[in-house]
């Protein structure tokens, strides 16, 4: 071989190895940071699409947001997949969805400048192992709502955690055919709270250390009045912590130490729970003149009393040696002593006298505790608490048992 070709062949050898280790060029979405890479995946979102969250902390300044149907995004465990939002300068939410047929599970959002996960006007919705938190602690400079699903239908919420929302951890409202099951929410203001909602099952959740534990409620000029609401087999306890909700919101007037409360809602069923601890009481069933609404907030179609209330079969112990009302404590001391406590369901009183008959409500609308020992409480609200006084003999009663609630969908 001549000199010429060796170093033909020697230089052609030189570039083949340098052309094995010359990385290839990157495509664009290998350039661009798992940050990124998610909001590019939302946007380009089409139907049938599982967007895979990866796992690690991912930061964003900026909300989230998904307006294709048919979408599930999927993380690899709620703490494992976390969307942080503690840098966030932009958007009203951290995930906020508008579509229908929308599944959401295993990842985590936290520390939200609003809500952490809103999703609005959606059919088929499914909520699922996931945690959202403003990791600092109760505050009311957190956002209101940890999971926030309104004006939907056919909504499942899972297994999941809320922790330290300045309005409610976990929350449905104005929407129809909802189960609630399986979650835990902690160190909110409302632990789990169901609103202006038609048909929802709330079940084997634990609710504890927030304000209240489980909410039923109607509010005013809204969409829809809310009903038809079983809260059963949830372990409700020791929700005492200091009301830190914004000045005027409803949830506002929530007494510390509240465990399930319904708030001028009807059809409700109470049953097979156990309810400890809670200091205000364990259970309490008021109207709407005790949430702090003006009469020009109230419309004239708006219902502010609650009727059709059936609580039965609960497991009470402790609870309601001190309430969270200046004159909800005189009444306790005046009525049972210092040591004393109030019985486990507390009411405030109200009644509407338009559908009075002979003196007292028809029977499907009354207030009926079938509950063993537990007694109930009249606090006399209407009268700034002067004259309170048990009325259990009066409420000894049934109702006719609400349905099931089936979603009528696998998802």
């Amino acid at each position: 071989m001549t000199s010429k070709h060796l170093i033909g062949v020697c230089l052609a050898a030189m570039i083949a190895a340098c052309g094995q280790n010359t990385p290839k060029p990157e495509s664009p979405t290998e350039q661009l940071s798992a940050e990124d890479t998610l909001m590019q995946q939302l946007i380009d979102a089409k139907a049938g699409d599982v967007i895979e969250v990866p796992e690690g902390k991912l930061s964003f300044k900026r909300g989230l947001s998904l307006t294709v149907n048919g979408v599930t995004i999927r993380g690899k465990g709620m703490d494992k997949s976390v969307l942080s939002f503690s840098d966030q300068i932009a958007g009203a939410e951290g995930l906020l969805v508008t579509a229908s047929d929308f599944t959401i599970e295993d990842l985590a959002i936290e520390d939200a400048k609003g809500d952490a996960l809103k999703v609005n006007e959606g059919n088929n919705i499914t909520i699922r192992r996931i945690r959202t938190e403003w990791t600092n602690g109760p505050k009311t400079e957190n956002g209101a709502y940890g999971i926030y699903p309104v004006q939907t239908t056919n909504v499942l919420m899972e297994d999941n955690v809320a922790i330290g929302a300045s309005d409610a951890g976990i929350y449905v409202g104005q929407s129809k055919n909802v189960v609630v099951r399986r979650n835990r929410a902690e160190y909110n203001v409302a632990g789990i709270e169901i609103e202006n909602t038609i048909g929802a099952d709330v079940y084997e959740n634990v609710a504890t250390n927030n304000t209240g534990g489980i909410l039923v409620f109607n509010m005013p000029a809204l969409k829809q009045a809310g009903s038809t609401t079983r809260v059963y087999d949830n372990k409700v306890f020791a929700n005492n912590l200091g009301n830190f909700g914004h000045a005027g919101t409803p949830v506002a007037s929530v007494p510390a130490g509240t465990g399930v409360i319904v708030n001028s809602n009807d059809k409700v069923e109470i049953f097979n729970n156990e309810i400890s601890d809670n200091k205000t009481s364990n259970v309490i069933i008021s109207s709407l003149f005790e949430t702090g609404y003006s009469d020009d907030e109230k419309s004239d179609t708006f219902d502010p009393y609650p009727e059709s209330i059936f609580i039965y079969g609960n497991t009470f112990s402790g609870g309601g040696n001190a309430p969270d009302r200046a004159g909800l404590e005189a009444a306790r001391v005046a009525l049972f002593g210092e040591d004393g406590s109030f019985p486990d369901v507390l009411w405030d009183g109200y009644v509407d006298p338009a559908k009075m008959v002979d003196g007292k409500l028809p029977d499907d609308l009354r207030i009926c505790v079938d509950n063993g020992d537990a007694e109930m409480l009249n606090a006399d609200a209407q009268n700034k608490y002067a004259a309170p006084a048990l009325v259990t003999d009066e409420h000894k009663c049934t109702l006719e048992k609400l349905p099931a609630i089936e979603l009528n969908r696998e998802r």
